[in-house]
């Protein structure tokens, strides 16, 4: 009895784990389709807004030319006049 019982457990089981795979492959195609469609009208509505936004961007840099932007350090080199060097000193004063 105890070994029907498991075989019936192990096929219940498989059933199981089988249907929830199918079924969650249903859902995940569901949610992309859906996320898809979303997309889509999204995009379809606004592509006046982005041809316009596109257009003001183009007519900006035309006008205003192009712009770098960008950040310079200046260091100020010192030269030390030392009339005491120690002996034996090549470097030039």
């Amino acid at each position: 009895m105890n070994v029907i019982r498991n075989l019936f457990a192990l096929i219940a089981g498989s059933v199981l784990l089988v249907l929830g795979f199918m079924f969650s492959l249903v859902l995940f195609a569901a949610i992309a389709v859906l996320g898809l469609a979303v997309w889509s009208y999204l995009a379809w509505k606004t592509r006046k807004l982005r041809r316009a936004m596109r257009e003001q961007a183009a007519r900006d840099r035309a006008a205003s030319g192009q712009v770098i932007d960008g950040e310079a350090v200046v260091i100020e080199d010192y030269r030390a006049i030392d009339d005491k060097l120690p002996p034996g000193d090549d470097r030039p004063r």
